[in-house]
């Protein structure tokens, strides 16, 4: 939408709070705002000089506006907050989170069990998180075995089992880890009881818990069972130091949520951490990639909000830098400018910078999406460490898959500015090769892939690494030079295990150092072309679409094949088989095809062209 379009409906925009949405000329809806002034807000856009170039291609899209009013900011935020996820327009920030947070369970059965899981089942049982990491969510369960003792065995303890006495308690019983319950040494009540302070540890409120264990450690010493009082005692001192270790600041803050942002021109980290009875119970960082120029503080809300709701947040208050808005009004935003709320916030910003760092840092080692200018440097010290006469924009990769000898295909990835292009990656069947021959497999695809590019008249890369060595890159030469191809782009062979480079016709490989950015991306790229073919070897494998040498013997078909390699794992095992061995699987018949194959008539192996 141009200004002057825009300056015929700015009329009809009112200064009153609301949400604006942006369509594109297909109706498509590009983006979700709120204003405490739609007009002024929306103007924004169109009535100043935008420097982001994300924003600028955003307004140049616009073809429609519309707007909702509403009463107050707040009831703008929330339905701002509802339509960017349902919608999930392209040019808001993208809250979605690509890893599946773990949980705690406590199953719906009797004597409920208590495990980790990754898969909320909606079969009525009780799960405890999310939690950050998986990590945490072991060290808890750790804590919860030593000090509560649980079932850990899936026997189904129905009242008419245990009635019958069908079960015997286990070593977990006599260890102290569980009171028995399969045997009926243990109340429904009782294990009601544990499963309550379960809560409590995994809500951060271990007070509870030590108050629990001082009272029966008090039982136990009044009726003079020492050795238990003493036992209860080791757990309470367990509890008190995982609590000292959790406590940050002051155990009297009570239950808070806090949230600090920082960023450049491309993404903000946001952090959030919640605490209970002054402990972090849950801490996470996130990174979010900027669409549009957005103020801190509405990204900031948008955050705190997914978080609360992702993680069942129920505290009344919220630390931040600045003001928000928060969904719930009943909720109380602090700025707080010293005492323990201020550490807490500058922990946060802490942790917030931390990850900011260590994200940066990997960018630059081009383990992450780095950024333009980190890519040149690497690019750069490649160019020069293999003394290319181009800077290596583009680089494509190749290697072979086999699985025992079987089923052979290869793969190319491809990296452009020093990330990887998807889009250009290649899966190959090996087409004219018999048998498994790396050599010949690995000049079928080079040639194949070449002419391609050179038919659809499309620009070649700078430099191709063949994974393999000395023998593969002879043979990937051989296509180059027969395609003419020789001196249009450096070709490189990527020894397997030392991680050194060849070039044709050079008895001495190159070693670049092993902790520099370029030894780094050439790791980084060989890992995925290794990952890529894989992946895609599974999936043939698992559609059973090889063709094998076992596939080519007249008179065995695939699924005797597929038998032989199941049970013997690799063609080269086959050949030493004996004819009765074989028979044992396959029948008496197709055993002597197979050994037929292989062998001569004085039990010698056959040389098998390939």
């Amino acid at each position: 939408m141009t200004r002057e379009a825009f300056a015929n409906i700015i009329s009809s925009i009112p200064h009153q709070p609301g949400c604006y949405k942006y369509f594109d000329e297909d109706n498509n809806l590009l983006y979700v705002g709120k204003a405490k002034d739609l007009r002024k807000r929306v103007s924004s856009y169109f009535n100043k000089t935008v420097d982001n170039y994300k924003t600028r291609r955003l307004v140049s899209l616009i073809h429609t506006i519309d707007f909702t009013v509403t009463n107050t900011e707040h009831d703008a935020f929330l339905l701002e907050n509802t339509l960017i996820k349902h919608y999930q327009p392209r040019f808001n920030i993208d809250l979605k989170d690509d890893k599946t947070y773990p949980y705690i369970v406590i199953k719906k059965e009797p004597f409920p069990r208590v495990f980790l899981t990754r898969r909320v089942i909606r079969d009525g049982s009780e799960y405890l998180g999310p939690f950050t990491g998986v990590g945490s969510v072991k060290e808890l369960l750790a804590l919860i075995k030593q000090n509560i003792p649980l079932r850990t065995c899936s026997l189904n303890l129905s009242a008419a089992n245990i009635a019958k006495g069908k079960y015997k308690v286990c070593l977990e019983y006599h260890l102290g880890n569980c009171s028995g319950p399969c045997a009926g040494l243990q109340s429904e009540a009782d294990y009601a009881a544990n499963l309550m302070n379960v809560r409590h540890i995994l809500k951060g409120n271990t007070g509870e818990v030590i108050k629990h264990l001082k009272n029966e450690m008090a039982t136990h010493a009044t009726d003079m069972r020492f050795e238990k009082a003493e036992i209860v005692r080791q757990k309470i001192e367990g509890l008190q130091y995982y609590q000292s270790r959790s406590t940050v600041v002051n155990a009297h803050l009570g239950n808070l949520d806090v949230a600090t942002i920082i960023g450049d021109e491309e993404y903000v980290f946001v952090n959030y951490m919640m605490i209970a009875n002054g402990a972090i119970i849950y801490a996470k960082t996130i990174r979010i990639e900027k669409k549009v120029e957005e103020e801190d503080a509405d990204i900031l809300a948008l955050v705190v909000e997914d978080m609360r709701t992702t993680f069942q947040s129920t505290a009344t208050e919220v630390i931040v830098p600045f003001e928000i808005v928060v969904a719930d009004e009943n909720v109380k935003v602090t700025i707080p400018k010293s005492g323990d709320k201020k550490k807490l916030l500058d922990l946060s910003y802490k942790n917030a910078e931390v990850t900011k760092q260590e994200i940066r840092k990997n960018d630059a080692l081009l383990l992450g999406k780095a950024s333009a200018q980190n890519a040149d440097i690497v690019l750069e010290e490649l160019q020069d460490a293999l003394q290319l006469s181009e800077l290596p924009m583009h680089i494509e990769c190749f290697d072979n898959s086999n699985f025992q000898g079987a089923y052979p295909v290869s793969a190319m990835v491809c990296f452009k500015n020093g990330m990887p292009s998807k889009k250009d990656y290649r899966h190959f069947h090996i087409k004219t090769v018999q048998g498994i021959n790396d050599f010949a497999s690995m000049s079928e695809v080079v040639y194949r892939r070449y002419k391609r590019l050179l038919d659809d008249k499309t620009a070649l890369p700078q430099l191709v690494i063949i994974d393999g060595g000395k023998g593969q890159l002879a043979s990937a030469m051989e296509s180059i030079e027969k395609l003419g191809l020789t001196g249009s782009m450096t070709v490189v062979g990527l020894a397997k295990r030392e991680e050194s480079i060849f070039f044709p016709n050079d008895s001495e490989p190159i070693q670049l150092p092993y902790d520099s950015p370029a030894h780094l991306l050439i790791r980084r790229i060989r890992d995925e072309v290794h990952r890529f073919g894989i992946t895609f070897h599974r999936q043939i494998r698992s559609k059973g679409t090889f063709k094998n040498e076992l596939e080519g013997i007249a008179g065995i078909g695939e699924k005797t094949a597929t038998e032989l390699l199941k049970t013997f794992r690799s063609v080269k095992n086959i050949k030493t088989l004996t004819e009765r061995e074989l028979t044992k699987v396959i029948g008496a018949s197709k055993a002597r095809i197979v050994w037929s194959y292989f062998h001569n008539e004085d039990g010698g192996l056959k040389e098998i062209d390939k």
